[in-house]
C-alpha cells in the first residue's frame, strides 16, 4: 500500500510521515532535499535554476515511484509526484521562473511517465496557512528557505487547494494550523483515529 504526505513547505510532512512510520511500522520515503545539488542556487536565483531543481525532483520522484510500487507493505512518502507537477512547476511558470518551452519540455516528460503512475491508496493533506508555515519555516532555520518570499508561499499555498479540489483519489485532509502533533500525543492521536477510518474504508 502506498500513503503520501502532502502539504506546502513548512506544513510539517516530514514530521508526520517520520512519525507515522514508527507507529504503524511502515517504510518511509523521504523527499530528496538535503543532497539536491540544484536547492541552495534555486533558492538564490529562482529563474535561473527552476528547470533544473524540478526535472530532478521529477527524476527522483518518479524514481520514488518505481520503487513503491515493487516494495512489499505499506510505504508512507513525504511529498509526491503530482505535487511537484501541479503544484511547483505551475506555480513557477505562472510567476515567470519557468519559460514556456521548459514548462512544454516538462510536462512531455511529466505526461510520458503518467503511463505507469497510480495515484496513492490514501493522500493525506496537511492544510496550513501562510503565517504559520513562515513560523515554522523560520524555526527550523533551513539557510536556503530563509529567503522564500510571501508571494511565492502563497502561491503555492493557493495552487494546493485548487489541487486537492480536484484530487481524484482517496484523501484527507488535516488542518494542522492549530495542531501540534510533533509534541501533543492527543493531537497524533487524533490524526491517526483519522487514517484508520479512512483505511478501513479502503477494506470494505
Amino acid at each position: 500500500m502506498h500513503i503520501g504526505v502532502a502539504g506546502n513547505i513548512g506544513s510539517g510532512k516530514t514530521t508526520l510521515t517520520r512519525m507515522l512510520a514508527e507507529h504503524y511500522g511502515w517504510i518511509p520515503k523521504y523527499e530528496a532535499v538535503s543532497y539536491n545539488p540544484y536547492l541552495e542556487d534555486y533558492y538564490k536565483d529562482i529563474p535561473r535554476w527552476s528547470y533544473n531543481l524540478e526535472t530532478y525532483f521529477l527524476a527522483q520522484r518518479f524514481k520514488d515511484v518505481l520503487e513503491i510500487a515493487a516494495t512489499e507493505g505499506t510505504v508512507i512518502q513525504d511529498r509526491t509526484l503530482f505535487e511537484g507537477v501541479h503544484i511547483f512547476v505551475a506555480n513557477n511558470h505562472d510567476l515567470g521562473n519557468l519559460s514556456d518551452r521548459d514548462y512544454e519540455t516538462y510536462m512531455q516528460l511529466y505526461s510520458l511517465m503518467m503511463s505507469t503512475v497510480k495515484y496513492p491508496d490514501l493522500l493525506i493533506y496537511l492544510r496550513s496557512d501562510v503565517p504559520h508555515l513562515v513560523s515554522k519555516i523560520q524555526k527550523r532555520g533551513r539557510d536556503y528557505e530563509q529567503s522564500i518570499n510571501l508571494e511565492y508561499l502563497t502561491g503555492l499555498n493557493r495552487r494546493y487547494e485548487e489541487w486537492i479540489a480536484e484530487y481524484p483519489g482517496k484523501l484527507l485532509i488535516i488542518d494542522a494550523d492549530n495542531l501540534d502533533f510533533k509534541n501533543n500525543p492527543e493531537d497524533f492521536a487524533g490524526i491517526t483515529d483519522k487514517i484508520e477510518a479512512e483505511l478501513f474504508g479502503l477494506f470494505k
